[in-house]
């Protein structure tokens, strides 16, 4: 079983979370997070590196680095890993974040107990994009989800305790529906006298889900995935989620946690069910047009700076789903690239938001100016995170945004371009708040007398949001790398059934 790679992408947290328990004061567990971190990023870039010398060798198999075994003999169920270069691009930001989550905690109060929660919760993210077995995949998710509650309600700030129930019913709810559909699909996986299955590839090489059933499992699927997706109408527990978390908790959630809902909706309900996707992409359309120019406009009219980054990442991760329901091949690219785009901008976002306020003990911007000449560092920081977000050319935003719309104008009719201009209108809706906290947040004069003697970004501070710089702008810089590793790996099989280019 260890002879496989991916496990260490399981096992690695899990030894994390016994040495954290036997650690005894603060510097052995900011070691055991920092070398963990470090370990799983580059474990995450020896596998990139791995899989693209096997591409490269003339290997086209759907998904490398297989391997299975049986759990529980009754059910089919089997710890089944595989990844592919969507797999491997969200493993990769998983590591980062965490990385640069681990330094954006490092005077957290409570450090031991607050480690090992968030490494429970990486354990599931990691264990969810190695999956290829339904249920397993199913039992990551919901350990990913569960220490949020704790997370947010112990080390959070402001109306936690609300925050941390109302996320933790909504996603509980959601996976309600997931775990319906999941099972739907496990009863309908193979042809009537052969074993039913929970293997992705296996349910797709049978194409046995017949087209009422998808019809009625593929709302399910994608409902239960896009409540963490923030998904309109479900996206209400996002911004009340974020304002409360700590700060690695707001990186990693907004950065990874939510890329589960889109990673699911691909790799399960438009997969598993192209014919109903297809048919019912019209209706989600709808929804997640609105979660796009909704967010933005609501991003607008906040004052608190997390609250404003929480609306934001309604709309970006609204862009995600859009982009995966256009159903065609340049679309579907540009989601995965949003993805990662998004995931490192708003982590970067929250590590400097987190700064700020550790600061200056308020995240309203009409009780701040004039930061530029306070804290220039930081203060740069956090101008470049906006040019991101709003699509400056030469960051990963700018990248992302456009392959999606150009993907999605392919649609020759009038409802897709309607809504795809819609969605264009969210580019401009995204520089209006991002330049009008940038103008009042950072110049003008300083609103409080106290703010001018505060200090500037410290060495780990620096280390994680440069890496988190560095990243965006590589994406920017050399976006044909990543979008050739993302484009490669979808399957021309289900491209044939929705009629995608």
């Amino acid at each position: 079983m260890f002879s496989n790679i991916l496990i260490y992408f399981v096992v690695i947290p899990v030894v994390m979370l016994g040495a954290l328990a036997l650690c005894r004061d603060i510097k052995q567990i900011r070691a055991v997070a920092v070398t963990g971190s470090v370990a799983l990023t580059a474990l995450s870039v020896w596998l990139l590196v791995e899989y693209l010398s096997l591409r490269a060798a003339g290997e086209t198999a759907e998904m490398l680095f297989m391997g299975s075994w049986s759990w529980f003999t009754p059910l089919n169920i089997n710890l089944a890993v595989g990844v592919d270069g969507i797999s491997i691009a969200m493993l990769l930001l998983s590591s980062i974040i965490l990385f640069t989550g681990s330094f954006a905690s490092w005077e957290i109060p409570q450090p031991k107990e607050f480690f090992l929660w968030l490494i429970l919760l990486s354990t599931g993210v990691y264990g969810f994009f190695i999956s290829i077995d339904l249920f397993t995949m199913f039992m990551f998710y919901e350990v990913a989800l569960i220490p949020m509650y704790l997370l947010i309600g112990v080390w959070g700030s402001g109306n936690k305790n609300y925050s941390a129930m109302k996320l933790t019913l909504m996603l509980m709810g959601g996976s309600a529906f997931l775990m319906l559909g999941l099972i739907g699909i496990y009863y309908h996986s193979a042809p009537a006298g052969q074993p039913l299955t929970w293997n992705i590839l296996e349910i797709a090489k049978n194409d046995a889900i017949s087209h009422g059933w998808q019809t009625f499992l593929f709302p399910m699927t994608f409902v239960g995935f896009g409540v963490l997706g923030a998904m309109f109408p479900f996206h209400t527990w996002s911004p009340d989620g974020h304002a409360s978390a700590p700060t690695a908790v707001s990186m990693l959630h907004a950065g990874v946690l939510m890329k589960l809902g889109g990673y699911g909706c691909f790799r399960v309900a438009i997969f598993l069910m192209p014919q109903a996707a297809n048919e019912l992409a019209w209706i989600f359309l709808i929804l997640t047009g609105i979660s796009v120019v909704y967010g933005a406009f609501s991003a607008c009219v906040q004052n608190d700076l997390k609250y404003i980054n929480a609306y934001s990442s309604v709309s970006h991760c609204g862009l995600v789903l859009f982009a995966i329901l256009m159903l065609n091949t340049t679309a579907m690219t540009g989601a995965i690239m949003q993805m990662l785009s998004h995931g490192l901008m708003t982590a970067l976002f929250f590590a400097l938001i987190g700064m700020i306020y550790g600061r200056t003990h308020t995240r309203d911007i009409r009780e701040m100016g004039g930061l530029m000449q306070i804290m220039p560092y930081l203060s740069v920081c956090y101008v470049i995170a906006g040019m991101a977000s709003l699509g400056l050319p030469g960051l990963s935003g700018f990248v992302a945004e456009m392959t999606i719309f150009v993907g999605s104008f392919e649609h020759a009719d009038l409802f897709h371009r309607c809504f795809t201009i819609a969605a264009c209108c969210s580019i401009v809706i995204t520089a209006v708040y991002i330049l009008r906290v940038v103008g009042k947040l950072l110049y003008g004069p300083v609103q409080d007398d106290h703010h001018r003697s505060l200090t500037d970004a410290t060495w780990w501070e620096r280390l994680s949001t440069a890496t988190l710089i560095v990243c965006v702008a590589a994406i920017g810089c050399f976006p044909n790398f990543f979008a050739d590793l993302i484009r490669f790996t979808f399957s021309p099989e289900i491209f044939t059934v929705l009629g995608m280019n």
